[in-house]
């Protein structure tokens, strides 16, 4: 017969047993429940149907990426004038040279010959410049005589007429003498040059990069200057010659910062500025681009010439704007979805053309006029929502649609420039208060503002979907710069959820 505590152990050690998998199974349960909320609620309304994205203020840079090729902003060909033998090479790789200096010679001794061979023949030169001249005055005092005795008709007029051409034909070689000794004394002097030209002189302080001769080479000189050493003149301030695209051309102005990196150091990034933008087009493979030229401070020498530079051109930064991820742009929703198309209008221009008046510094009675003008585009946006609701409308009016039921590029650019019209007739008052330069600014500001691509958003709001249409600024390819009727921390669509 069993005994009554044993059996009493049994049946808790049971208990135990079947416990433990349960509290394991409703914690397992209570984890996937608090995942499926947590989706839930980062994804919007799980009902919904959509996956959204909120709306936030963050930065936005826009750059364009190029690779290039380091160099030293000049670099020299050094090469030899004359032609010869090379007796000495003073400078090898690497080695800094001043200016002046002497850095290789070729073989004086042809030219030193030349040189002697010249002044001989200036000697020889000067002493029939001595014979012609005593010539000359002889022949100068027998025409003397006889032109005397002519006068007194003791001789013939043909012996004064000899003694004439006798005078001229002496003076003649007293030319041609001084003639010959100023010949001589040039190509002295051109072997005196040549002889200077034995000594290759750096013409530059710089540093060496390449030496293409060695003592006991013959340098040929007769059809171009062969060139024997390359100098670059500053490795403290060097330049990277980037090759941008033509479509990309247009958003690179002299001034722009630019970041970059090389191989050779991998985790530091340089800094450069745009210096010139080159108009000398390349086509490559029907691909046009511009070389653009980037000057970078190189003082601690650690870039050298020929590293390949990963460069990144900053064309455009916007500090704490309302941002949106482009998914959320590229969204397109159902044709049965149901959902209104956004309004078309000025409306939502208000806050910005109040914050391009704040940045004007403006007094009192110009922030009056602003005030007074931004009041009259309410009124006349209400009346326009108004007279379109009346008629079935959107509030600017249907917008003109292309054959593809959306507005062609002519159409936008004809609505952009309407914009543009109307905002400058209704704010000519205030413009007027303002001097030149500050007309100027608002004018570009005004520009920009109408000339602004605009999209619809798609706001999640209690369940429902709302259309928006937003202006929309500078992308950096993962987020876009939004403005318009929404806030930060917004709900955007972004996507539908697929059904399962």
């Amino acid at each position: 017969m069993a005994h009554p505590s044993r059996s009493r152990a049994a049946a808790s050690a049971h208990r135990r047993r079947w416990r433990t998998p349960l509290v394991i199974a409703v914690v397992v349960l209570l984890v996937l429940a608090g995942a499926w909320w947590w989706q839930g609620r980062a994804g919007g309304d799980a009902g919904s149907g959509y996956r959204t994205a909120t709306v936030e203020r963050g930065d936005i840079r826009v750059v364009i990426s190029a690779t290039g090729t380091l160099r030293a902003i000049s670099t020299v060909d050094v090469g030899s004038q004359i032609s010869g033998l090379v007796t000495e090479v003073l400078a090898d790789f690497n080695d800094q040279v001043s200016r002046g200096q002497v850095i290789a010679r070729i073989d004086p001794s042809t030219y030193q010959a030349q040189i002697e061979q010249g002044t001989a023949s200036a000697n020889a030169a000067r002493a029939s410049l001595a014979t012609a001249e005593a010539a000359l005055r002889n022949a100068e005092a027998d025409y003397r005589r006889k032109s005397e005795l002519g006068r007194s008709q003791l001789v013939s007029a043909s012996d004064v007429d000899v003694a004439r051409t006798a005078l001229d034909q002496a003076r003649a070689q007293v030319n041609a003498a001084r003639a010959q000794i100023t010949q001589q004394q040039a190509s002295t002097q051109t072997s005196r040059l040549n002889l200077e030209r034995t000594e290759i002189r750096s013409p530059v302080d710089g540093v060496v990069l390449t030496r293409t001769v060695e003592p006991g080479q013959t340098v040929a000189a007769s059809l171009q200057a062969p060139v024997l050493f390359q100098i670059a003149e500053d490795l403290s301030q060097m330049e990277i010659e980037l090759a941008i695209d033509e479509a990309d051309i247009g958003q690179v102005v002299s001034g722009q910062g630019v970041s970059f990196t090389v191989d050779a150091f991998p985790d530091r990034r340089f800094r450069g500025e745009v210096q010139q933008i080159r108009l000398s087009a390349t086509n490559t493979n029907n691909v046009i681009t511009y070389p653009v030229v980037v000057a970078v401070d190189n003082a601690d020498q650690v870039l050298l010439p020929g590293m390949t530079a990963n460069a990144e051109i900053e064309v455009s930064r916007r500090d704490a704007v309302l941002r949106v991820p482009n998914a959320a742009l590229r969204y397109k929703p159902a044709e049965d979805a149901g959902i209104a198309p956004p309004q078309r209008g000025a409306g939502g221009f208000d806050g910005d053309i109040a914050a391009l008046g704040a940045g004007l510094g403006l007094d009192a009675t110009q922030q009056s006029a602003l005030d007074a003008a931004l009041e009259r585009m309410r009124g006349q946006a209400a009346q326009r929502r108004t007279a379109a609701a009346s008629t079935g409308a959107g509030a600017g009016g249907p917008a003109p649609q292309a054959a593809g039921g959306a507005p062609s590029g002519d159409m936008q650019a004809a609505m952009r420039q309407r914009t543009g019209e109307r905002l400058a007739a209704q704010f000519a008052d205030f413009r007027a208060t303002l001097d030149e330069v500050r007309q100027a600014e608002w004018d570009r500001g005004l520009a920009a503002l109408a000339g602004a691509r605009r999209a619809p958003l798609y706001l999640l709001e209690g369940g429902g979907v709302r259309a928006v249409m937003v202006r929309v600024g500078a992308s950096d390819g993962s987020w876009t710069e939004v403005s318009g009727p929404l806030e930060d921390g917004d709900q955007v669509v972004v996507g539908s959820e697929r059904p399962s």
